[in-house]
């Protein structure tokens, strides 16, 4: 099985990697498009020559490797994609041969977190737009799943297990825990953005109150609401 697991940044789609990742029957791939984002964008993310040096910048050599072999010999693969990295141009007849698992955030979270990591951040960095476009292109087409990072926060095991019904996977509780620390599949840009999951063995206790946001940020989220309340309608409930 090839899960492709569509999210915006600071969305718990690294920690769901690992999770996957920590699976024996699993390999995992480290958003396989960034490199071609970045020389099609031109923009200036921290380790931009290191990402750039690490994968392919041409979206056909990308697909390509995602529609071949699973890596490692493995029975499934887990896919980490960001979905404002799927820019206009992008072929995207691929996707409905996937398993699609869309994830999502309040984006007053999302927007809180990744401006602490990256400043100048637009409503078309965080990706939820993209997402909803997404998600209307596949829906229908096998199986497609919606799961909200609060839910699978507050009930790690029952949402995981939720999924694997979904989707037909046999449940393994490998996915609750993993060890400390890197993991060989990270991208080259993980010591900037990685810190927190390779402090962690789990996921997170659920998050408190939405934080509170100055004005420019305050509308971003706003704007970004409907897509995110379209899909947050058709999260799996468990």
């Amino acid at each position: 099985m090839k899960i492709a697991c569509w999210s915006g940044p600071r969305n718990l789609s690294t920690a769901m990697m690992y999770a996957f990742g920590n699976r024996p029957d699993f390999a995992a791939v480290d958003e396989p498009f960034y490199a071609a984002y970045l020389a099609r964008t031109g923009k200036d993310h921290p380790m931009r020559a290191e990402i750039l040096t690490s994968q392919p910048q041409d979206p056909e050599a990308v697909i390509a490797a995602l529609e071949g072999p699973v890596p490692d010999g493995r029975r499934h693969v887990w896919h980490k994609h960001m979905t404002q990295h799927m820019l206009p141009g992008i072929r995207r007849d691929w996707i409905g041969g996937m398993t699609n698992v869309f994830l999502i955030r309040h984006p007053a979270r999302v927007v809180a977190s990744f401006s602490a990591k990256w400043d100048g951040v637009t409503l078309e960095d965080i990706g939820f737009l993209q997402q909803a476009a997404l998600f209307d292109m596949v829906s229908g087409q096998g199986d497609t799943v919606v799961l909200d990072a609060d839910d699978i926060r507050r009930d790690p095991e029952g949402m995981l297990r939720g999924l694997c019904d979904a989707i037909g996977l046999d449940w393994n509780p490998a996915v609750l825990r993993w060890p400390a620390g890197p993991r060989a599949f990270d991208g080259v840009w993980a010591p900037h953005w990685y810190d927190a999951v390779h402090r962690s063995t789990g996921f997170a206790p659920p998050d408190g109150p939405l934080p509170q946001l100055g004005e420019s940020a305050a509308e971003m989220v706003q704007a970004a609401m409907e897509s995110y309340d379209r899909l947050h309608r058709e999260r799996l409930s468990v």
